[in-house]
């Protein structure tokens, strides 16, 4: 009989099953826009939480890897318990090196931003582990239909905790598409870099880096994602509040996050702004504003997410807050977004939200920047920056705190610094930070 499991929950593979050697781990969903294409792929971690070489992505253009201990289907799925699987990834736990800690299996969108596309576009995805010995199911989790910016999703893992092999339900979104999911497991997709001026990081450790080439549905020899297609500045209007959205208007002014089934979930905080054509203030390069935070655990250990010095964070390990990618040109209709995994709410003390002016003149009444703060229970909370000092280029949105460990409070605070060290100082982070570039 399947075990059916929700978002967070996890069960042993082989505790009642010590034989179980070898798996299939299929996934699979009902497309009705076959333009849409769709990837899976497996992540090999260390305990470090990151690959250590480039043949730890396996997908359809390394589909396995050098001991065949993980090896993707190219064609002739096999049917199990009567379903045949969209993506049938086979692993021979036996034969995982020791090195390995876990193994997360992922779903992409090819070229998500260039088509616009995202999963709302995909319905009844699911990922599920099969003993290969029999084709019976062991366990299956639906992944539902929350995904309405997300273009990447880590489905599942499974990983080694003692003498088991144990699956995890995780449901993780990243709407930065592949490249935000491989940032946040220590790999950095071939891009052409865009040269910037010395700004502001904290100094932290940071993953190792490697240079991977794209997913796709098909086989392929590129060894690079493409650079993001220019697109024109465009003027719109302000978007009007959604229907029950609540905003917080006055400094100072404070909301609580409300929980459901539990358990506050996984909170979005989603940065937007507009490139307004204003002859004289953006000149030919315009402006690169950053969303990013300041974080502070339970256990005293404090540092900052953001795109600068390449410090995206982690959803499933400290600090659970992960950053999905770098808008540099507030073209893209998701904008940035941070994500605090609210399953370890009792781990997090206080978070700043923040946004910087990376590059282009400090003109925040220009910018029309919002951030919104989405949570899977509740209404949205939405902080319009509507409050200017334009001598400054870093704007302090908000500090979320913990409130004795059952929810999230949100004030509002809009207040502008003139840069990271100023913005630490107000608020006694007490961080050492030194100049850096993107």
């Amino acid at each position: 009989m399947t075990l059916e499991l929700i978002k967070g929950q996890k069960c042993s593979l082989t505790k009642d099953a010590p034989g179980l050697t070898r798996i299939i781990v299929g996934m699979g969903w009902h497309n009705t826009r076959p333009e849409v294409e769709f990837d899976g792929s497996a992540f090999l971690l260390t305990p470090a939480q990151t690959v250590s070489a480039d043949e730890d992505l396996i997908y359809y253009g390394n589909p396995s890897t050098p001991n065949q201990s993980v090896t993707v289907v190219l064609s002739d799925q096999a049917a199990y318990a009567g379903l045949t699987d969209n993506i049938q990834i086979v692993v021979e736990l036996s034969q995982i090196p020791a090195a390995y800690e876990r193994i997360a299996f992922a779903l992409t969108i090819y070229e998500a931003e260039k088509r616009q596309q995202n999963f709302s576009l995909l319905q009844d995805a699911y990922i599920r582990m099969i003993n290969a010995a029999d084709g019976t199911e062991l366990v299956r989790y639906t992944l539902g239909n929350a995904y309405t910016v997300e273009t990447a999703i880590v489905a599942g893992e499974i990983y080694r905790y003692r003498n088991e092999w144990k699956f995890s339900a995780v449901g993780s979104g990243y709407a930065g598409g592949l490249a935000a999911l491989c940032n946040s497991y220590g790999i950095q997709v071939n891009d052409i870099p865009l040269p910037a001026p010395p700004a502001e990081r904290v100094i932290q450790a940071q993953p190792s880096r490697l240079v991977l080439p794209e997913l796709r549905s098909r086989p392929k020899s590129a060894d690079s994602l493409p650079p993001a297609s220019p697109a024109a500045p465009v003027s719109p209007p302000a978007p009007p509040l959604n229907p029950g959205t609540i905003q917080l208007k006055k400094h100072g002014e404070v909301i609580s996050l409300q929980k459901g089934m539990g358990s506050l979930g996984e909170i979005l905080i989603n940065l937007n702004w507009f490139q307004k054509k204003t002859p004289g203030w953006f000149g030919s390069k315009g402006v690169d504003l950053d969303l990013g935070c300041l974080f502070e655990l339970k256990n005293g250990l404090k540092g900052t997410v953001q795109a600068l010095g390449e410090s995206f964070g982690s959803l499933n390990r400290p600090p659970y807050i992960s950053l999905d990618g770098d808008d540099r040109t507030g073209s893209i209709a998701t904008g940035e977004n941070l994500r605090i995994n609210g399953h370890y709410l009792s781990e997090i003390s206080r978070v700043v939200i923040f946004a910087f002016i990376y590059e282009g003149v400090t003109n925040w009444a220009e910018a029309d920047a919002i951030v919104t703060i989405k949570q899977q229970s509740g209404p949205e909370i939405e902080v319009r920056l509507d409050e200017h000092n334009n001598n400054k280029g870093m704007c302090a949105i908000a500090m979320l705190r913990n409130q004795q460990d059952e929810t999230f409070s949100v004030e509002r605070l809009v207040e502008y610094f003139a840069g990271h060290e100023e913005l630490d100082q107000r608020y006694h982070w007490n961080l050492r930070w030194e100049a850096g570039s993107k």
